[in-house]
């Protein structure tokens, strides 16, 4: 493995790294300090609470086509980082960032399930990569206003769902600077096309605070590839029911048949419901049975289904929880 003279220094003396992190520091802090991020913050607490756009009036100029607002809010602050990184190349930004051969995202602000960013899209990193065969649909809302670069691009809009496909359509759109889109992820999505150069990007993005389902289908014929939770909570609660499915804990079943008949995803629901019959199959019919006989509950009809299913394959299930329809 080869190293380089720069890191090899840092091994003996790192004092050329840490005063580097300072600067950098004291860049954000100066930025900080001029730039009206504070108000910022202030509107994306009141955006994750519930707030439309339009009540918030910083947020609604930084993503108003054409306006100027969004590149005097990051402008100085990318002029700070870029020369604290010309001065000390193996310097950290100082802020939540992501970076790979294609995509590289700082988080300016957070707020619950609102998120600020910077976002840079290289062109050279998008052309090795294949066109994509899919494309996503989630619960959430993003509003984004292109800072440099252009780009042509496409606008997937999700018209229908059904069980294992939807009906999907494409419209073509070209970005350039001060180009504003505002899409909701559940019937829209973004595609980028051609892209020459690097195009940056102001993007804001609620999550749904219920939750939902993310869902994945083929640009080709639109069928249904993949599904997960819209959120990380309810993704962590789905895998913690399989693995105690997996782990055999019959212990556990009455706490997911309680989370079965709970408010929350679907998705969720379903597989703290499934898990619940394999740990015991009494506890999980009559689970299924309660929640096939709420008409008012999403999941009464597939419920009642596999309720029909389950009696029809072992009878004996009758003697648990009479017909619940």
């Amino acid at each position: 493995m080869k190293i380089r003279p720069e890191l090899q220094a840092l091994r003996s003396d790192d004092t050329p790294q840490r005063q580097a992190q300072q600067r950098l520091k004291a860049a954000l802090d100066d930025w900080r300090a001029g730039s009206p991020i504070q108000l910022a913050e202030d509107e994306l607490a009141r955006l994750a609470g519930g707030a439309v756009l339009e009540d918030l009036p910083l947020l609604t100029a930084l993503f108003t086509p054409d306006d100027p607002s969004a590149r005097q809010f990051v402008g100085p602050l990318i002029s700070k980082l870029c020369a604290g990184l010309a001065k000390a190349p193996l310097g950290l930004v100082p802020l939540r960032h992501f970076t790979d051969d294609a995509l590289a995202s700082i988080m300016l602000a957070r707020s619950g399930f609102a998120t600020l960013s910077l976002q840079v899209f290289d062109g050279a990193g998008m052309a090795r990569r294949p066109r994509p065969v899919s494309v996503s649909f989630s619960p959430s809302q993003t509003w984004e206003q292109v800072l440099a670069g252009s780009a042509g691009a496409e606008l997937i809009h999700c018209r229908q769902t059904y069980p294992d496909r939807a009906d999907l359509a494409v419209e073509p759109i070209n970005l350039r600077p001060g180009t504003a889109l505002i899409r909701s992820n559940r019937q829209t999505a973004l595609v980028l096309g051609n892209l020459e150069g690097c195009l940056v990007t102001l993007r804001l993005q609620r999550r749904s605070a219920s939750g939902g389902v993310t869902r994945e289908y083929q640009l080709a014929d639109g069928a249904l590839i993949h599904q997960a939770a819209g959120t990380p909570r309810e993704s962590r609660l789905e895998l913690t029911a399989a693995l105690l499915g997996r782990m055999g804990r019959v212990d556990a079943a009455p706490l997911l048949a309680a989370m079965a008949q709970e408010q929350g995803g679907a998705s969720l629901r379903w597989q703290a419901l499934r898990e619940c019959l394999g740990l015991d199959t009494a506890e999980g019919f009559r689970t299924l049975c309660a929640i096939a006989r709420d008409p008012a509950d999403p999941l009464a009809t597939p419920a009642g289904a596999l309720w029909a299913q389950l009696l029809e394959a072992h009878p004996q299930l009758a003697e648990v929880e009479p017909c619940p329809v």
